[in-house]
């Protein structure tokens, strides 16, 4: 009997230690299902978006739910985010572990979050198909480091084109430009005088936020401004190319009086009032513009895109694509990275650039015919395509500093005429080089 008893005992401890392993293998299994790892896993992955327009919200939005009813147990969540506010909300998510898993931004914003290890290199997590849609000048706004490694997903892009009067145009009797024959910085100057008349100008230049459209038009006349040394540090100096577009602007204003000096301090959407009432027969402005023109032009009213003018290297121009990006402690990188591949397909991409009125980056859908029809200038946009180039900040640690602490007041200051040339110059690249050095060490 004490024999049967200790065996009794015996299988009573074995059982009690199965059932606890079981119970704890069912409990493993219910955590691992929360977080993503069991044969029933649901993930959730967040996508902050910092679409606006209306168009745009709705095919982000669409997008998102046709990519949740396809994949059940991968759900996005959709997050509004704000292109007012996405650098230092970025940074305060990012530093507190609560950042998005997919990150909308531009990639003249990804520099510090790259170097900072912020962000996910996403060499090893995207598919061939995308790397190769892109064309190479494209990735190259999002690489840093000596490595090369690739922080972004650029997939809008955004060309500086001239809005302008058809009317004034055809009376003024200038010739039109095209991106086969476009205006050379000269003959622009020359065309803003003679379309400036009765109290009009020629020209309105929304400088408010001066500092993307003097580096990015820059490009086009040679400008380059920041430079990398053979030791990888990034230096400012001044070139003749560098003055091109600062110079023309200056003297529109105040020796050609062809341009606006109320304009100056206004945003883009402050002048298009302007714009439809005949003050002004251009308006340099980004592509998409022609989504507000349309909205809020009155019945009758004829515009035309031009294309920018043209210097030594052509209708180069500078951009900073928007981009998709991936947090570094992302738990779900492969997840996020295949829904950045769904969200970029051709089509998909076509979608997002006629919701938001840009460019895609991509060849296979840049060369859809949605997006080169004649029609709201689609056209002129899709030929502008092949020149544009990396802005000349692209991969600079620290431009966020110098373009609010030192470029922004210091062209401010020239344009309105309260420094010269030779000051602007000074404040660009000796304090400018200070604020980079900080960042550089």
């Amino acid at each position: 009997m004490p024999v049967l008893s200790e065996a009794r005992r015996a299988r009573a401890a074995v059982a009690a230690l199965v059932l606890a392993l079981l119970a704890a293998l069912l409990g493993g299994c219910s955590a691992a299902g929360r977080r993503g790892e069991g044969p029933d896993r649901k993930i959730s992955i967040r996508f902050q978006s910092l679409a606006w327009q209306k168009e745009s919200v709705d095919a982000n939005k669409a997008l998102v739910a046709e990519w949740n009813a396809a994949h059940p147990g991968i759900q996005v969540q959709y997050v509004q985010g704000s292109w007012s506010s996405v650098h230092d909300q970025l940074l305060t998510s990012v530093e507190g572990g609560e950042a998005p898993d997919v990150i909308h931004d531009a990639s003249d914003d990804l520099a510090d979050f790259a170097y900072g290890g912020y962000l996910a290199d996403l060499r090893p997590l995207l598919s061939d198909r995308l790397k190769a849609d892109i064309p190479a000048r494209s990735w190259e706004t999002t690489a840093f480091g000596a490595d090369g490694g690739v922080y972004g997903v650029p997939f809008l892009q955004e060309p500086r084109v001239l809005m302008a009067n058809s009317a004034l145009l055809r009376s003024s009797g200038v010739r039109i430009p095209t991106p086969e024959a476009p205006w050379s910085w000269a003959e622009f100057r020359t065309a803003a005088r003679q379309l400036t008349a009765d109290g009009r100008y020629g020209v309105a230049w929304p400088l408010k936020e001066p500092v993307s459209a003097t580096l990015n038009l820059g490009v086009s006349a040679g400008g380059r401004l920041f430079h990398r040394e053979p030791h990888g540090k990034v230096r400012i100096r001044w070139a003749e190319g560098d003055a091109v577009v600062p110079s023309t602007i200056r003297t529109q204003v105040d020796t050609d009086h062809s341009a606006s000096r109320s304009t100056l301090a206004m945003g883009g959407s402050d002048t298009l009032p302007g714009f439809f009432a005949g003050k002004y027969a251009m308006v340099p402005l980004g592509f998409s513009y022609r989504q507000q023109i349309v909205r809020q032009a009155p019945p009758g009213f004829e515009w035309q895109v031009l294309p920018p003018p043209q210097g030594a290297d052509g209708l180069a121009q500078g951009v900073s694509p928007q981009t998709l990006s991936i947090a570094q402690d992302s738990p779900h990188k492969k997840e996020a990275a295949a829904f950045i591949d769904f969200l970029l397909r051709p089509a998909n991409m076509v979608r997002l650039a006629r919701g938001d009125w840009m460019l895609p980056t991509g060849t296979q859908a840049l060369a859809d015919p949605a997006l080169r029809t004649p029609e709201l200038g689609w056209a002129t946009g899709a030929a502008l395509a092949g020149q544009l180039r990396p802005a000349p900040a692209q991969s600079v640690r620290g431009y966020p500093e110098w373009k609010d602490k030192v470029a922004t007041p210091a062209l401010q200051e020239y344009y309105s005429g309260a420094i010269g040339a030779a000051e602007l110059e000074r404040r660009l690249v000796e304090d400018g080089n200070r604020v980079l050095a900080r960042y550089q060490r």
